[in-house]
């Protein structure tokens, strides 16, 4: 079985999340068996996975794993379905709030929450807050939108969570976690406890423990002789340090999804990335490490020369779909348009595209510019303020538009003609890849990694020395001004993305997995069972 580890999967995802999706399918597509791993609970999560098409038999997350609920039959919890335990209840909707209120009497019994129609239009339980006799809160019961009780929280009198306890289907405890006070007073997880079906418990003193055990489990579940479990770390922290250690054999996997550096123009003397400064100290501990481009595999092997094998595998995938269909001429797109899909973020550097954008409006008065992504509010909003000060300063408040997250990120894509990218640093860039297999021409920073390569300078767009917005601006003009490379550029563009189509990235993983079966029986041979016989002192 073939496992790709998370932390979970929401409504608005990352990179990495749409990386695992496309991936997903690929391995579905190929017959390939796979399981999404996600380590935090997250009672909407089959949910938005569901409607991305991903399958609850292709989801495993860890509490489903305990509490056995990963093929959970779905239906529908509403508010008479809630058992209070007394009768001459009333309940008064507040749709506004998507809540119930629950009184008797005068008393208010409880608050029943639902989900909001863009999950159930049929008002379906999303929490029970429960009040005691004097109206206060002593417990909540939340409820998975496949339409089980999954996790309950308990309070102290003095409204603090004190517990969450998380119950198989058949209402038996199988996690546990509490809350005290640490010593400035704030209370904060302090222990688990996981409750084993055939009676055992085991007290761990953090949820790493329980990623550990919880992957130990699996890795023994899903065990044969005749191939590995391949272990693929999408999010190196959930189990950087666990997966090597595991009990039994695997296959280990560390995926770079991002600079390994903190400086990406830097690879041989920049500091490290934070999210991998310690899975590559350890990397000779994994089996292979993927990078998504192979200037980034030749800068890991060049300063840190593992031990492990170093595979390229593109993170983004083109569906063989999207090949068959017409292409959009340049003449059938808004004119002088750029587009950029991204997370409005400080390290996006849109406040240069703007500039660049700016710069390029003297000889271009209609050029325009359309964001797509939520905003990042992170380091006092510092991103959105880039922006605005580039827009007051070329005078663009018309020009340039910011728009929230989208979904349909394809059928906009046709409509534009460059795509712009400023960043700072870049994994891969699904983005940019997804638009020039849409036909936009690329303009972009010399990024590590991805842009640099998925831009091929002069061929589908033009790549500028990093930080020069001015230059990246010359370039937009000479777009823009001849119609004729702008075309020519979009077609490469289309014919360069099947570098990404379905079979070119299948054969890039499957070099890996052959190498993970090639290597098996030499592992086997090297592992020993614990000894299980002779102790048990009432065995016979």
């Amino acid at each position: 079985m073939n496992f790709f580890i998370n932390t979970t999967y929401n409504e608005k995802n990352s990179g990495i999340e749409h990386a695992q999706i496309k991936r997903a399918k690929l391995f579905r597509n190929n017959k390939a068996p796979f399981k999404l791993i996600f380590r935090d609970w997250n009672p909407r999560e089959h949910f938005y996975l569901n409607a991305a098409d991903i399958k609850d038999d292709e989801i495993l997350n860890m509490f489903d794993f305990f509490q056995e609920t990963e093929n959970f039959d779905h239906k529908k919890i509403n508010v008479m379905d809630i058992d209070f335990g007394v009768s001459g209840l009333t309940y008064n909707d507040e749709p506004n709030n998507h809540r119930y209120i629950v009184m008797k009497d005068n008393a208010i019994v409880a608050r029943v929450r639902y989900f909001d129609e863009s999950i159930s239009k049929d008002k379906q339980v999303s929490a029970v807050e429960y009040f005691d006799g004097f109206g206060n809160l002593y417990r909540v019961d939340f409820y998975d939108t496949r339409g089980f009780q999954s996790m309950v929280e308990w309070y102290t009198p003095d409204n603090k969570v004190a517990t969450d306890v998380w119950y198989d289907t058949k209402h038996r405890p199988v996690l546990e976690t509490y809350y005290r006070k640490n010593a400035k007073g704030k209370m904060e997880q302090s222990s688990w406890k996981i409750i084993e079906k055939d009676g055992p418990i085991k007290i761990v003193d953090n949820i790493d423990d329980v990623v550990f055990e919880f992957l130990n489990k699996v890795n023994d579940k899903y065990f044969s002789t005749k191939e590995p479990n391949v272990f693929v770390l999408d999010r190196t922290n959930v189990a950087d340090w666990m997966v090597p250690k595991l009990h039994r054999p695997a296959y280990y996997v560390m995926h770079l999804h991002n600079s390994q550096v903190g400086d990406p123009q830097k690879p041989d003397t920049s500091i490290l990335n934070n999210n991998y400064e310690f899975p590559l100290f350890t990397g000779n501990d994994y089996d292979a490490i993927i990078t998504a481009t192979e200037k980034q595999r030749k800068d890991v092997i060049r300063r840190f020369k593992p031990l492990s094998k170093v595979f390229t595998i593109a993170v983004g995938i083109v569906p063989n779909e999207q090949f068959e269909q017409p292409r959009i001429p340049m003449s059938a797109r808004k004119q002088n348009s750029i587009l950029a899909t991204a997370r409005i973020a400080p390290e996006k550097q849109f406040g240069d595209l703007v500039s660049a954008m700016g710069i390029a409006k003297k000889e271009i008065p209609d050029i325009s510019l359309d964001l797509y992504g939520y905003l990042d509010h992170s380091q006092n909003d510092r991103a959105k303020k880039e922006i605005d000060k580039a827009i007051k300063k070329y005078d663009l408040k018309d020009q340039v538009h910011i728009h929230g997250y989208t979904k349909d990120v394809a059928k906009i894509q046709n409509q534009y003609q460059v795509y712009g990218l400023t960043s700072i640093m870049e994994g891969f860039n699904l983005a940019l890849m997804e638009a020039t297999s849409h036909g936009e021409v690329g303009v972009t920073y010399d990024v590590n990694y991805g842009p640099n390569e998925l831009i091929q300078n002069e061929q589908n767009g033009y790549v500028v020395d990093y930080g020069d917005y001015k230059a990246l601006g010359e370039k937009l003009i000479y777009l823009f001004k001849h119609k004729d490379v702008l075309q020519k550029m979009s077609d490469a563009s289309y014919d360069l993305a099947k570098r990404y189509s379905e079979e070119s990235v299948w054969n890039e993983w499957k070099s890996l997995l052959d190498d993970a079966k090639a290597g098996w029986d030499t592992k086997l041979n090297d592992y020993r069972e614990p000894i299980k016989h002779g102790l048990n002192q009432m065995e016979e």
